[in-house]
């Protein structure tokens, strides 16, 4: 299934729209409180969860008064602070915990803001239990999609990718047959514009220097290598039911066109607005309806002049690596994920250097057997052979 069927006016949500924030301690965690913090007489956040940050957790839920905490790493379950908790409030560690959160009887929506592959097991379980899912961890799509979208009912899947969420806009009274091919904008990371020579000393510093958008650490490196990217494309391709070679990507340094839709009669449909994570938050919280605003107005007569440009794929390989990836299917996103994910938190303490991300995210698609992706568990085990294998090679690139 695809989420056209998502993409037309609806009946509103309840209100008040009670709401489980997993990964609040984050950026788009925290930014996803600040909305919720705005629109008080419309949200209730009623279900928090963190990884390791329990002093953010316990200020959040005395903030918010949640009902249900959780915090994914276990050896946290006995910090102090947790004493601190509102009366009443039900806390459960290890990552199950962080799961059970999205089938609560008390949550309408899940804001899926969790990092990287182990978000894939809360999102499928918000899905399968008819809650509605506002994602930003878009492994979850890229690893299982084929999976995940057979779970979407209209109405239960909201993007919270700035990308995603700007097709999706653009797609509100459209038809599928109608759109000839998507275009994911792209700023072009830190070192638009270097040879692969200057991108072979750059540090995780230069890396984490985003021209325009306030990010987590993880995700800011993918935006400097291009695998975020990637990554979109491939979840777009799921989420539109579009092939991976009609999905453009195009680079737009001022950050503030968020993606356009091209359709048969030569239209292009774009959404604009300014560089804040908030405004695809709430919309996702919003939907159908449009809130006031959480961000500031652009000034369209102050705005800089709009540039756009092609991404190099031949210097930035990653992106070329994910849309193989998209290409052959099956559990090789899977892989190239899992490798990602582990050269990506290499390159960030210092253990390699930034194009040794690419080499091994390739070496291992290159020892990967594509099969059909079956079940959650096959994808945990291919996820886990993967990590392994990354981090094999990791240590022969870097000899």
């Amino acid at each position: 299934m695809t989420i056209f069927e998502d993409c037309a006016p609806r009946a509103g949500r309840p209100r008040p729209l009670r709401v489980a924030v997993l990964g609040c301690s984050g950026s788009i965690g925290t930014q996803t409180l600040d909305v919720c913090r705005r629109h008080a007489d419309r949200v209730r956040v009623t279900a928090l969860s963190v990884d390791t940050s329990t002093a953010a957790l316990v200020s959040a839920a005395r903030a918010f008064g949640a009902a249900h905490v959780a915090v994914a790493n276990g050896g946290r379950a006995g910090d102090p602070v947790l004493s601190e908790l509102p009366a009443g409030c039900e806390l459960a560690c290890g990552p199950e915990a962080v799961t059970a959160l999205a089938t609560l009887p008390d949550v309408d929506l899940v804001v899926n803001a969790l990092v990287g592959f182990a978000g894939i097991h809360a999102g499928f379980a918000a899905l399968s239990a008819g809650k509605v899912l506002a994602y930003a961890n878009k492994e979850s799509i890229v690893v299982g999609g084929d999976l995940m979208m057979p779970l979407v009912a209209p109405g239960q899947l909201l993007p919270v990718d700035s990308e995603h969420s700007a097709i999706y806009q653009c797609l509100v009274g459209e038809r599928p047959e109608s759109v000839r091919r998507l275009w994911l904008t792209c700023s072009g990371g830190p070192f638009f514009g270097r040879s692969r020579a200057e991108l072979a000393s750059v540090t995780a510093a230069d890396a984490l220097a985003h021209p325009t958008w306030s990010m987590g650490e993880k995700i800011t490196v993918d935006s400097a290598t291009l695998m975020n990217k990637g990554l979109e494309v491939i979840e777009a391709h799921h989420l539109f039911q579009q092939p991976i070679d009609a999905v453009r990507v195009l680079v737009h340094r001022e950050s503030k066109i968020h993606s356009m839709v091209e359709f048969v009669d030569g239209v292009v449909k774009a959404q604009l607005g300014g560089s804040d994570m908030r405004a695809p938050i709430q919309y996702a919280l919003s939907y159908p309806e449009r809130w006031e605003a959480s961000v500031d107005p652009v000034d369209w007569c102050r705005a800089d002049p709009f540039t756009f440009a092609e991404a190099d794929e031949g210097t930035f390989g990653c992106l070329a690596l994910a849309r193989a990836a998209g290409r052959a299917g099956g559990t090789l996103p899977c892989a190239m994920n899992a490798a990602n994910e582990v050269a990506n938190e290499a390159f960030r303490r210092g253990a390699c250097g930034f194009l040794d991300i690419e080499r091994v995210v390739s070496a291992v698609m290159d020892a990967t057997r594509v099969e059909p992706v079956e079940s959650l568990e096959a994808l945990v085990e291919v996820d886990a052979r993967s990590r392994a294998l990354a981090t094999s090679r990791l240590s022969e690139v870097t000899r």
